[in-house]
């Protein structure tokens, strides 16, 4: 039985240490973001979603808007719910999306905490990683689940949902997909496909988000066309030239090159109009008919993190 409580928010060798930890940190705590969040209108709250005696702390943020919205559960990168991925959050939020965002390591901390905790230890995103990485996979789907639930009862949702993610959450956005038959979208940035015999329970169009200079993750994008077309499922990969591993964050700083700008520009640009198409009824026969393989859209490339135990 879910329960729902609300509160509102209140070493390496010291040649390399230095740099690791200011990289670490600057994954994490983005001064930027922080500051950009900050001048919000928004409404933004945490509630704590618990079950199975689990309690899931998940960032919230309406829109500001006088109709019901749809609801999107956003799902974090390897460094946790960091600085920019609320940022993230507020800025669906202001074109007229519910979004919550649950900090998957939430009670992962030494004190029962989660991702902030975890990088308190060290001032370095390394417990973190190790933690997102050391998750197991059916703890985080019941954690989305169970999140995706709460979502979809927020008195001022419309009942459509959808789910988005970036780098690990990339991955996990895609394999959420496999389980959970009422999403109506999902949008998966940088991040591994699931395996293909899990294809099959797939109802939702999948989205996917990738950078040229990434080859990893780009890599298995062929067959993860060339499986979803054997399901008979959507799938739509599009690679952003010139990008890198992580365009969405990157991006958005203030050292963004130009082509992770133009690809988080572009990215975010794509995810609204393929929503806001879904939600209106536009797409549906063609998502539901959609037996084809979707031609991947120019060069590819995204450098995710470590797939292991992303199934």
């Amino acid at each position: 039985m879910m329960r729902l409580s609300r509160t509102f928010p209140s070493l390496l060798a010291l040649a390399v240490g230095a740099g690791s930890i200011f990289a670490g940190t600057s994954a994490y705590a983005q001064d930027w973001a922080k500051t950009a969040l900050d001048k919000s209108p928004r409404h933004r709250e945490y509630v704590t979603v618990e079950h199975d005696g689990r309690k899931v702390s998940t960032y919230v943020v309406y829109p500001e808007i006088k109709t019901k919205a749809p609801v999107i559960v956003l799902i974090h990168e390897i460094f946790g719910e960091s600085d920019w991925f609320k940022l993230q959050a507020d800025e669906l939020a202001a074109k007229g999306y519910i979004v919550l965002a649950p900090d998957l390591l939430s009670g992962m901390g030494p004190k029962g905490g989660g991702t902030d905790e975890l990088f308190a230890t060290t001032s370095s995103t390394d417990p973190v990683t190790k933690a997102v990485m050391g998750l197991d996979a059916g703890q985080v789907t019941a954690d989305l689940n169970a999140v995706s639930d709460y979502g979809k009862k927020i008195p001022a949702a419309n009942g459509k949902l959808f789910v988005a993610g970036f780098c690990w959450g990339g991955g996990k956005t895609f394999d959420f997909a496999t389980h959970r038959s009422d999403l109506s979208g999902a949008f998966s940035f940088y991040g591994p496909p699931p395996p293909a015999a899990a294809m099959a329970a797939i109802t939702a169009p999948v989205y996917g988000f990738y950078g040229e200079n990434d080859a990893r993750i780009d890599a298995m994008i062929p067959q993860a066309v060339t499986d979803m077309k054997a399901a008979g499922k959507f799938y739509e990969p599009v690679t952003y030239a010139g990008a890198g591993h992580g365009f969405m964050r990157a991006g958005q700083a203030p050292d963004a090159s130009a082509a992770n700008k133009k690809a988080w520009e572009d990215g975010f640009a794509r995810m609204l109009k393929e929503m806001a198409a879904i939600t209106s009824g536009k797409k549906m026969s063609r998502v539901m008919s959609s037996k084809k393989a979707v031609v991947v859209a120019q060069a590819a490339a995204v450098k995710c993190h470590d797939t292991a135990g992303m199934e």
